[in-house]
């Protein structure tokens, strides 16, 4: 019997691509365009490699690509260039892992908590600059910021994440409450968090409910000089109104680690407030994390291609020609 062929876009841990290695024959994409290849340039790619299996990390998976003999599109990331329905009507299973691994998020929420609320991005580019002591005003003024312990933590949507920064938090001497209508220990209102929390954390998913959750009447309803930290998704604020708090000192900062389509114009006028930290989905950035979703990826396609159901499939799980 003919062995699959995967065509493997990212860079995959070495004992990940090993195992991928013992089920398939393996093709590996070489300069790799850093936002991921588009849906032409891919399909150009299997057409090239002959490939019925694919792992990718944030390229575009559509009409072009899925038009062709492919069986299995096996997703680093999370599938959102993927067209899922085209997915299901050509028979293409397409596997991701949703879970994300709760303690890195929660471990970067909490980096961006110190770096907002105590200026040190601001403080860092200073010194390297020579530019620590300038002026009539010390830097221990000038960087003045928030000591967390007393504080009160808000979070909103309190899941496998939320929790994780829940202890963290209160390990910090902090007073945590949270917001989730799906959870009955988070017991205070939206409205309710917002007059309280000193900071809040965003930590629900994109549904039709949460989809812009916080405006501008959010924002307005933060205390004054509050943090506001958003290590979920972009689509969960608007980006203006948020610019608008932070602008007229209604908030005294935001970490951001997220964006629409997570990329953001250097033009924006996010990236020119000093009272911002900004990282490119970081969350799950660990090396922890990308081995363990990698071999849950791979392990998966080796069961699909022995003809088994794979633990994380979000299209419908079609059978792979000449799986036993």
């Amino acid at each position: 019997m003919t062995r699959p062929r995967a065509l493997v876009l990212p860079i995959l841990p070495e004992r990940a691509l090993a195992r991928l290695g013992e089920v398939a024959d393996l093709a590996l994409a070489s300069d790799r365009p850093s936002v991921g290849f588009t849906d032409e340039q891919l399909a150009d790619l299997v057409v090239e490699t002959g490939a019925t299996v694919l792992v990718t990390d944030g390229d575009e998976v559509r009409a072009s690509v899925l038009s062709l003999p492919v069986q299995v599109v096996a997703s680093m990331a999370a599938p959102t260039g993927i067209d899922l329905e085209l997915a299901a009507e050509h028979g293409v299973t397409v596997l991701h892992a949703a879970d994300r691994d709760s303690e890195a998020v929660a471990e970067l929420t909490i980096a961006l908590l110190f770096a907002v609320g105590r200026n040190l991005v601001t403080a860092d580019r200073e010194v390297r600059r020579g530019r620590g002591y300038r002026g009539r005003m010390p830097p221990a003024q000038r960087h003045r910021g928030m000591r967390l312990s007393g504080r009160t933590f808000g979070i909103v949507g309190l899941g496998r994440v939320g929790r994780a920064v829940r202890w963290r938090c209160e390990g910090l001497g902090m007073r945590v409450i949270a917001c989730d209508p799906y959870v009955e220990e988070a017991a205070h209102s939206l409205p309710a968090l917002l007059a309280e929390a000193d900071v809040i954390s965003l930590h629900t998913p994109v549904t039709g409910e949460t989809r812009g959750l916080f405006g501008s009447a959010e924002f307005a309803a933060m205390r004054p000089g509050s943090i506001y930290l958003n290590t979920a998704r972009g689509a969960l604020h608007d980006l203006t109104a948020l610019v608008e708090a932070l602008r007229d000192g209604q908030l005294g900062g935001a970490g951001i680690d997220h964006f629409e389509g997570e990329w953001l114009d250097p033009a924006h006028p996010l990236t020119r407030l000093p009272n911002v930290v900004l990282t490119p989905h970081l969350g799950e950035a660990t090396g922890e994390s990308h081995e363990e979703h990698a071999e849950m990826i791979v392990e998966d396609i080796a069961r699909l291609l022995r003809g088994e159901e794979p633990a994380h499939a979000c299209a419908p799980v079609m059978p792979v020609a000449g799986s036993a």
